[in-house]
C-alpha cells in the first residue's frame, strides 16, 4: 500500500517537504498556543523555530522543529499504522480516478510523501509529557517500523527531528539551492521562521604552532629585517551558515497595496490545501475596524471542490483559518454558512480570548459578529464583477465571448440558491447573484437575471412565470409553453433540483410573485377583462356537460375538470393544484423514494386538474359525442377516447399514467377501429418453403463457364 502512495506522488516528489513544513509549522503552533497560559511549557528551548540541514557526505537530509513533540504513543499513532482510513480512502480515490498529487494532504497520509525521495526514514520526538526522547524508523517498502529510547538521550529538549536517507536519484535535495526554492515556495506564509543550514567552504590561514626562540641563531636575527614578508599559507575549512528563508511577515498582515497578485495566488495555493483545483478567481483583503477588529483575506475559488464535484458535500472542509495574534486557533471551525462553505481564505482577530476553545467559539457573540462581516463581504465580493442592476461587468483581461460570472455561476449557482433557502438575512442580495435559463435565452452561456427578467415584463403581467423541469429540451416543447409563444412572454426555466424548493419557500423577488405555470391559477391580463369574464362564462356554460361526465368518468384519478384558456394548439393538460405538488417535484420525490429502496405506491400517485382547450376540434367532438339524456349509456368509443384524451394530458403535463395496462388496452381498441380490424386473433404461422443447397462456387470451372451460349 505504501508503494502505491509513494507512486501515484512520483511525478511531484517536492511534495514531500510541503508535507513536513506543514506538519512541524502545526506542532509550533500547538506549543505556542499552550505557552500563551502555560509559559513553563517552553522550558529550555523558547525559540519556536524550523531548521532544515542537508550533509552530503552521509546523504541526510534533516527538519527539526521545536513544536510541540510527540510521545512515544503519539509516534505509534501518528506514524505507525501506513494502512490507516485516511491511506485506504486516498488508494479507493485513486483506484477510481479522484484523486492527484495535490490531495495527497486531504487523507492524513503526507507523512508518507517523505518515500519519494528516502530509502529510510528516521523521527527522533520529545514531548514534555514524555521524559524519555524516542525514536521511531522505517524502510521504503517495508511494512514493519521500529521505536523505542533514543540511544543518544535527549538531543532535543522538545519538538520532533525528521531525518530523510535520501535515495540515489534525489541528490538535487542534497544542496542549498533546491532546498531554498522549496522552502520560499511552501513556507513563505509560515509564522514561524524556517532557517536552512547552508555548507560552505573557505579558506583561512593555516595556524602553525610557535618555534621555541632558542632555536632562532644572531645570522636569522640579524637577515630578518632583509627578508620580504611572506604571504601565510592558507587552507580550505568547512563552516555552517543559518539563514532565515521566509522573512517576510504573514501576508494578511501586510498591505495590501504591496502584495502582487502571483504572492495572494501562491497564498491560496496554501489555504486551499488541495481542496479545489486552479487558481482562485478573486479575492478580497481587508481589515475590519470598528467593536470588533480583525484582518482577512478571501479566496472565490475558480473550480467547485473536489468533495462537491463527487456530491459529498457534506465532506467539504471549513474553508477559513482562524487565528488570534496570529496563533491558529483552528482550522475546521465553521466561520462561514455551509452554502459559503467553498470559499477559503483566513481570519485574524485581535478580540477573542487565546485560550479561547471551539465549544466557546459557537457561542462567542464576536465570532457571530464576525461571522455576519465575512458572509457580507463574501456576497460583495461575488457580486464586485456586476453592476447595481445584476449585470455583468466585462473585465479587459477576460474574453468578452463569455461573461466571466457566468463562466463562475455554471459551477457555484446552487449554492446561492441554497444561501437563498438558508440566509433570509442575505436573502435579497442573494437573488441578484442568481441566473437562470429561460424561454428567451439561447446557448449555453446565455442567462437571464432576476432584474432582467422584471424589466422585459410587459406592462400587464404582475408575476414571474417559471417552470420546473427536468430538461431544457422538454421545457420548450412542453404545451405548457404554447400561451407564453403566442404572447411573447418569457418564462423562467428551472431545471436545477433545488429550483422548486427556492420559489417555494422565497415565493417573490421585487415584489414580484413566482408563478409556476404548471399550476392552476395561471391568468393572463392581456385582453379586456369583462370580456374574457362573459366569454369565460359562455365557454363553462357550454361545456358544463362534458366537465361533468369526465369528472364523474375518471374519478378519484383527477381532482377537478376545468375549461381553461391558457392552452395553445393542445385539446388539454393536466395541470396541478395551486398547493400541490407539481408534476416535475412529484418526480424528486419519486426519486428519492426509489433511492432509499421504498417503491411509491398508489397512495403517491399524485392526482391534478384536467383543464380542456374549448376551442380544440378534440375537445367540441367529444361535447357533441355525449348522448343528450344524462343518464343514457355513453358509447365504449367515446369513453376510450376520453380516457385517452385525459392519459395523454397527464403525460403532458409531465406526470405519470396512472395504469399504464389499461392505457394500452385502449389505444389498442382505438387501432383495432381505425384499422377496420375485425378479429384480434393471430394468424397461423407462415409454412416457408423448402430451402435448396446452393453449389459450392469453388467447384465450377470457368471453362465450362465460356462455353455456355449466351
Amino acid at each position: 500500500m505504501l508503494d502505491i502512495v509513494v507512486n501515484s506522488l512520483y511525478t511531484n516528489k517536492d511534495v514531500f517537504l510541503r508535507e513536513l513544513i506543514s506538519n512541524a509549522s502545526d506542532a509550533l503552533d500547538k506549543i505556542r498556543f499552550l505557552s500563551v497560559t502555560k509559559p513553563e511549557m517552553l522550558g529550555d528551548t523558547p525559540d519556536l523555530e524550523m531548521k532544515i540541514e542537508y550533509d552530503p557526505d552521509q546523504r541526510t537530509l534533516t527538519i527539526r522543529d521545536t513544536g510541540v513533540g510527540m510521545t512515544k504513543e503519539d509516534l505509534i499513532a501518528n506514524l505507525g499504522t501506513v494502512a490507516r482510513s485516511g491511506t485506504t480512502n486516498f488508494v479507493k480515490a485513486l483506484g477510481e480516478g479522484a484523486a492527484d498529487v495535490s490531495m495527497i494532504g486531504m487523507f492524513g497520509v503526507g507523512f508518507y510523501s517523505t518515500f519519494l525521495v528516502a530509502d529510510k526514514v528516521t523521527v527522533a520526538s520529545k514531548n514534555n509529557d514524555d521524559d524519555v526522547q524516542h525514536i521511531w524508523e522505517s524502510l521504503n517498502g517495508e511494512a514493519s517500523f521500529h521505536v523505542g529510547p533514543d540511544p543518544r538521550g535527549n538531543t532535543l529538549g522538545r519538538g520532533t527531528e525528521i531525518t530523510l536517507h535520501l535515495k540515489e536519484d534525489a541528490d538535487e535535495y542534497l544542496g542549498p539551492r533546491k532546498l531554498k526554492e522549496m522552502v520560499r515556495h511552501y513556507s513563505e506564509f509560515v509564522t514561524h521562521p524556517v532557517y536552512l543550514r547552508e555548507i560552505k567552504k573557505i579558506k583561512v590561514p593555516v595556524e602553525r604552532e610557535e618555534e621555541d626562540e632558542d632555536e632562532f641563531d644572531a645570522e636569522d636575527i640579524e637577515g630578518e629585517e632583509s627578508k620580504e614578508e611572506k604571504a601565510p599559507e592558507m587552507e580550505e575549512v568547512t563552516t555552517f551558515e543559518y539563514e532565515h528563508i521566509n522573512t517576510d511577515p504573514a501576508i494578511w498582515a501586510r498591505d495590501k497595496e504591496e502584495i502582487t497578485d502571483e504572492e495572494y495566488q501562491e497564498f491560496w495555493k496554501v489555504v486551499s490545501k488541495g481542496d479545489s483545483s486552479g487558481d482562485a478567481e478573486e479575492w478580497v483583503h481587508f481589515n475590519a475596524e470598528g467593536n470588533i477588529n480583525f484582518k482577512s483575506i478571501l479566496y472565490l475559488p475558480s473550480e467547485v471542490p473536489f468533495a462537491l464535484q463527487q456530491g459529498r458535500p457534506d465532506e467539504v472542509r471549513p474553508g477559513l483559518r482562524l487565528y488570534v495574534r496570529k496563533v491558529l486557533i483552528s482550522d475546521e471551525f465553521d466561520l462561514m454558512p455551509r452554502y459559503l462553505g467553498f470559499i477559503k481564505g483566513v481570519v485574524d482577530s485581535d478580540d477573542l480570548p487565546l485560550n479561547v476553545n471551539r465549544e466557546t467559539l459557537q457561542e462567542s457573540k464576536i465570532i457571530k459578529i464576525i461571522k455576519k462581516k465575512l458572509v457580507r463581504k463574501t456576497i460583495d465580493l461575488i457580486q464586485a464583477e456586476l453592476d447595481a442592476d445584476g449585470n455583468v461587468i466585462f473585465k479587459e483581461d477576460k474574453p468578452k465571448a463569455v461573461h466571466p460570472y457566468i463562466t463562475w455561476y455554471k459551477k457555484f449557482g446552487l449554492s446561492l440558491k441554497m444561501g437563498c433557502l438558508d440566509d433570509s438575512a442575505n436573502k435579497d442580495k442573494l437573488q441578484k447573484l442568481l441566473r437562470f435559463k429561460s424561454s428567451k435565452t439561447e446557448g449555453d452561456d446565455d442567462y437571464v437575471s432576476l432584474q432582467e427578467y422584471v424589466d422585459r415584463m410587459p406592462e400587464w403581467q404582475k408575476e414571474i412565470y417559471v417552470f420546473p423541469g427536468e430538461s431544457m429540451k422538454q421545457l420548450k416543447e412542453s404545451s405548457f409553453m404554447d400561451a407564453f409563444y403566442d404572447r411573447d412572454v418569457e418564462v423562467l426555466f428551472l431545471t436545477d433540483s433545488i429550483d422548486e424548493y427556492y420559489v417555494q419557500q422565497v415565493r417573490e423577488f421585487g415584489g414580484k410573485k413566482y408563478r409556476d405555470i404548471t399550476k392552476e391559477g395561471v391568468k393572463f391580463s392581456d385582453e379586456d377583462e369583462d370580456l374574457a369574464k362573459r366569454r369565460n362564462k359562455v365557454y363553462t356554460d357550454k361545456f358544463k356537460p362534458l366537465t361533468k361526465y369526465l369528472k364523474k368518468l375518471f374519478g378519484g384519478d383527477v381532482t377537478k375538470v376545468t375549461i381553461s384558456k391558457r392552452l395553445g394548439k393542445a385539446p388539454a393538460i393536466v395541470s396541478a393544484s395551486e398547493w400541490g405538488n407539481s408534476a416535475n417535484m412529484d418526480r424528486i420525490m419519486r426519486a428519492q423514494a426509489f433511492a432509499h429502496g421504498v417503491a411509491p405506491g398508489e397512495n403517491m400517485m399524485p392526482t391534478g386538474n384536467l383543464e380542456l382547450n374549448p376551442r380544440h376540434p378534440f375537445v367540441i367532438k367529444l361535447l357533441e359525442s355525449l348522448p343528450e339524456d344524462e343518464d343514457a349509456e355513453v358509447p365504449s368509443s367515446v369513453k376510450d377516447s376520453a380516457w385517452i384524451l385525459f392519459d395523454t394530458a397527464t403525460m403532458s403535463g409531465g406526470f405519470p399514467i396512472r395504469d399504464p395496462k389499461k392505457y394500452a388496452a385502449r389505444m389498442t381498441r382505438v387501432l383495432k377501429s381505425n384499422l377496420e380490424v375485425d378479429s384480434l386473433t393471430l394468424a397461423d404461422e407462415i409454412d416457408p418453403p423448402e430451402e435448396f443447397d446452393m453449389p459450392d462456387m469453388a467447384d465450377f470451372d470457368m471453362a465450362d463457364l465460356e462455353d455456355l451460349d449466351m
